[in-house]
């Protein structure tokens, strides 16, 4: 540090660091290594896709988006403003409205999913949480990390929850607490809501709690034709969204929404930074909340629903172009999902697929073209040719 006089008073001139030449090389390898695993990226639902030059600058500023979006903090170097444009955008989306939600911006599906079932056991505390078997894995740390008592619930072959089970499964003298999937992992397989309001209504339980773990599909299914209603209109009490799966963001990032009565229970004033705080991790990450906002302002309804159309079309020309070849494929209505049987390990790493037991699948994100799949389709059945001899 340098300490320089001038005019009486002392200035503080800090020194640049600089990386040494070794460091640097070992920052632009990693920088081509990681653009070229992004070129045969198929596997999980991360829109590689991404433009964010015009916010380089932010880097540059500590942004703490700490505490509740909706009240100034002590903290100034903010983006709460932006992080409240961006909630209102889902708000209106998954209709709900503007006095009747709250929520924040969160650093991903995990913590969205969190915050739900959170509010969901502060509000029933003796209340069982029933999930499927092919539910997301966030969704078994997060029952252990809150002490809540369980049941697993079967599936289908599609990968929907098997409502038969559940009914031999639900506890009738106890709150449902239920994590429904919009989407699960490996099958894209969406929750039937209204089925499960009448096995409820059946069994007379009128004590419940739903949370959506819509990570994916929860920006997509409001701009297709037909798709099930996976909105605040259903008795859904909140839903938590990935930012970047389907919009594309540089880090892990999203949201949650939900009644605002149900976050009451757990809403405090923390002196220390001048405002209330009733989220899970207090200081938030306020760069990716711009990244947000500025895909939806640049996008739009108009320019997300060509999005949405280029997944499905995608999707469907995959599945052509895998059955043509003779291979095994499909997906659940609604989704870019699509199923195949496990390919051979070095497909696997080459792809980045993500696999379980026989299967695997590929996700048709907005950066995949044809070009794209006609490369992992003319490599899959070389593989297996190799494989015959």
């Amino acid at each position: 540090m340098l300490l320089r006089a001038q005019n009486t008073k002392t200035k503080v001139v800090m020194d640049t660091p600089q990386l040494s030449s070794e460091d640097q090389y070992k920052l632009d390898d990693l920088y081509q290594r990681l653009v070229e695993k992004s070129h045969t990226f198929l596997g999980y639902p991360t829109n590689a896709n991404l433009h964010n030059e015009e916010l380089a600058r932010f880097l540059n500023l500590t942004i703490n988006n700490v505490g509740d979006p909706y009240i100034k903090s002590n903290y100034g170097v903010n983006t709460l403003d932006f992080e409240c444009e961006v909630l209102e955008f889902f708000a209106d989306l998954l209709k709900i409205g503007k006095e009747d939600y709250w929520g924040y911006a969160t650093n991903g599906g995990t913590e969205g999913n969190m915050y739900g079932l959170y509010l969901a056991r502060e509000k029933y505390s003796n209340g069982i949480l029933y999930f499927s078997k092919e539910t997301h894995y966030s969704i078994h740390k997060i029952a252990n990390l809150l002490n809540m008592e369980t049941r697993i619930i079967q599936t289908v072959p599609s990968g929907e929850m098997d409502y038969e089970d559940l009914q031999n499964k639900l506890i009738s003298e106890r709150p449902a607490l239920f994590n429904l999937n919009a989407g699960t992992t490996m099958k894209g397989a969406i929750c039937d809501i209204p089925k499960l309001e009448r096995i409820l209504k059946e069994r007379g339980i009128k004590d419940v709690y739903i949370h959506c773990d819509a990570a994916l599909f929860g920006i997509m299914l409001p701009y297709m034709d037909g798709a099930p209603q996976i909105n605040f209109t259903a008795p859904i009490d909140s839903i938590s969204i990935s930012g970047h799966k389907f919009l594309g963001a540089p880090m892990p990032c999203g949201i949650v929404l939900c009644k605002k009565a149900s976050v009451d229970v757990v809403r405090r004033h923390i002196e220390y930074i001048g405002s209330h705080d009733c989220t899970i991790s207090g200081s938030r990450d306020g760069f990716s909340v711009l990244v947000l906002w500025m895909s939806i302002k640049k996008y739009g309804h108009s320019g997300i629903k060509k999005m949405v159309e280029h997944c499905l079309e995608m999707t469907q020309y995959a599945i052509c172009k895998l059955t043509e070849n003779g291979h095994t494929a499909w997906a659940n209505p609604y989704s870019n999902t699509v199923v195949i049987d496990k390919p051979s390990d070095a497909l696997i790493k080459k792809w980045q697929l993500a696999t379980e037991g026989s299967i695997a699948h590929l996700v048709l994100m907005p950066h995949v073209q044809k070009p794209i799949i006609d490369q992992f389709v003319k490599e899959l059945g070389l593989t297996e040719l190799s494989k015959a001899v």
